[in-house]
């Protein structure tokens, strides 16, 4: 066989393997958690805000990242920490607690962000400690006034009772269309 018969077999093979591996990964596709069917389970991303645990559907929630670097904006309402650069788009970054309590959060850098889809472009607000995928099951459900105080109860509709925690289930989607919330400006 002469050489260049050899390399054309060779990448004849090689493709074929490519092709093998690309047939396997499409056959095994792993359904995202909400996709997941499991009757009476409810399931979504933990995090907390001040004092209170939440948790926020997954199709809310578009991505979580470290509290990036902030730029101010002049004349917006204090709890509009600023604008950030994220992948060359510009986000409005929203102090949660701030918003909800009223009270000023210390931002650290163990901090983490919530991007939150909204009509007209998305944003990110703080949240003070994340705890990743949480599930419920229907009969952990307890009455929402336990987390749903102050501002808090036009967000949270119920709650579960899990281990020692009460987490209050936090719409982001309502969150994102609320005048107040959606008028940053001062």
């Amino acid at each position: 066989m002469t050489r260049p018969a050899q390399q054309a077999v060779a990448a004849d093979g090689a493709f074929a393997i490519l092709a093998g591996y690309e047939q396997r990964s499409l056959a095994h596709v792993v359904g995202l958690p909400e996709e997941l069917d499991a009757p009476g389970l409810w399931r979504g991303v933990g995090y907390r805000i001040g004092r209170r645990r939440l948790a926020s559907a997954f199709g809310e929630v578009v991505e979580i990242l470290p509290i990036p670097q902030i730029t101010p904006v002049p004349g917006a309402q204090p709890w509009m920490l600023g604008v950030a650069n994220i992948r060359g788009s510009l986000l409005p970054i929203v102090d949660l607690k701030q918003f909800l309590e009223g009270e000023r959060t210390v931002l650290q850098e163990s901090q983490r962000v919530l991007i939150v889809r909204q009509p007209g472009g998305d944003v990110a607000v703080t949240i003070d400690e994340l705890f990743g995928q949480r599930s419920f099951l229907e009969e952990e459900e307890v009455s929402a006034e336990r987390v749903a105080e102050g501002r808090y109860a036009h967000f949270i509709d119920r709650a579960y009772q899990n281990a020692d925690a009460t987490w209050g289930v936090f719409s982001l989607d309502r969150l994102g269309r609320t005048p107040e919330f959606r008028q940053a400006a001062a």
